[in-house]
């Protein structure tokens, strides 16, 4: 059996206006640091006789917490350990330090290499501060570099993203991850919300700028192998991968998620509740549960189809198989070789498809 790991520092220098995680501002990192510490020493006996091919800090900003990182990997180790930063945060000292440490992945969040962009976005970083960062990382020995890129963000032409989509593929990264702005609750844009809509692309547009990011990549060797994300040389983030396959992954710290035993729980999105739980001796967990047979294969079935191989489909049942027969008549995904893989249009309207499955 093997299981990821991934760990929330929810520190930040400041919350971007899109942001949806729980993430605060940066503090004393003493309490949280320890109570970390005691949830692994609660949750650590679940991994006995497990492998952990993947180890994931997310946030947050944890290169803000270095010696939280550092008690970790005292503690555990993986083939691939990744750690999330902010462009402005990256210097040649920080770079060397995570690698000394055993990290071998950095994830950098770009998002635009326009600066207009990405003042619109609340970002504090330049774009030619995050081609320095990128650029410093890989000086630093760390060859593994992932990167973060936004479109159809308000003000964003296609041609202000084609410079970015050209300029980020000329950098020494080996993996890139594309998102599109959403609106999310709780946060500075959703309450924007109507007034920058009037400011997005189109839909036309939006697509548009989606079919020339997929093939600019895929001409300057980084190949797209699920629906957001691209890698160079066969670079696939082994702990996202993950996530879309249904590996079993345990999430410490602040609001991290965790699925194991078929169950998903998440623990409090609270730093004091979460320190004083565990000041008490308990699993700071305040949700949970277990999806009913066949919701949770039918969730798992629409989750792999964002892998460009698809999926497996031998041994599923015979109502299932009928259920992805029928989007194959509706050309979204194609049946052979015992798999079932999105077409064009399936990965294009892939929200489309995984409602279908998951609603039957």
């Amino acid at each position: 059996m093997v299981v990821s790991l991934y760990f929330h520092f929810p520190f930040c220098t400041r919350k971007c206006p899109y942001c949806h995680f729980y993430v605060i501002p940066n503090r004393d990192q003493t309490a949280f640091i320890d109570a970390l510490l005691k949830e692994w020493e609660l949750k650590s006996p679940l991994l006995k006789g497990k492998e952990i091919p993947s180890i994931y800090f997310g946030g947050g900003t944890p290169t803000l917490c270095i010696p939280g990182i550092e008690e970790i990997l005292k503690r555990v180790s993986a083939r691939e350990i990744t750690v999330e930063t902010n462009p402005e945060d990256v210097t040649p000292k920080l770079m060397k330090r995570l690698k000394s440490l055993g990290v071998n992945r950095v994830s950098i969040g770009v998002q635009s290499l326009s600066n207009p962009l990405l003042k619109v976005l609340g970002r504090t970083h330049t774009a030619q501060k995050a081609v320095d960062a990128v650029n410093i990382t890989k000086a630093a020995g760390i060859d593994n570099i992932t990167i973060d890129l936004m479109y159809e963000l308000p003000y964003q032409t296609l041609d202000t993203w084609k410079e970015t989509v050209v300029a980020a593929a000329k950098l020494p990264v080996t993996h890139l991850s594309l998102y599109n702005l959403t609106f999310e609750p709780h946060t500075v844009f959703k309450k924007k919300e109507e007034s920058l809509k009037k400011h997005l692309p189109d839909e036309e547009t939006g697509a548009k700028m989606l079919e020339f990011a997929c093939h600019h990549f895929e001409e300057n060797g980084l190949k797209r192998y699920e629906i957001s994300a691209f890698a160079r040389d066969g670079n696939l983030s082994i702990h996202n991968c993950g996530y879309w396959t249904g590996r079993e992954f345990l999430g410490l710290g602040p609001s991290a998620f965790s699925y194991m035993d078929g169950k998903r729980f998440q623990n409090v999105c609270h730093l004091n509740q979460y320190i004083k739980s565990l000041e008490n001796g308990k699993v700071p967990v305040s949700f949970e549960e277990k999806l009913p047979f066949p919701a949770s294969l039918h969730e798992r079935i629409a989750v792999g189809l964002r892998l460009k191989d698809g999926i497996e489909i031998q041994n599923l049942p015979l109502d299932t198989k009928a259920l992805l027969t029928d989007l194959e008549r509706e050309g979204w995904l194609t049946l052979q070789n015992e798999r079932a893989v999105l077409t064009d249009q399936g990965f294009l309207f892939y929200d489309t498809v995984a409602e279908k499955i998951i609603d039957e």
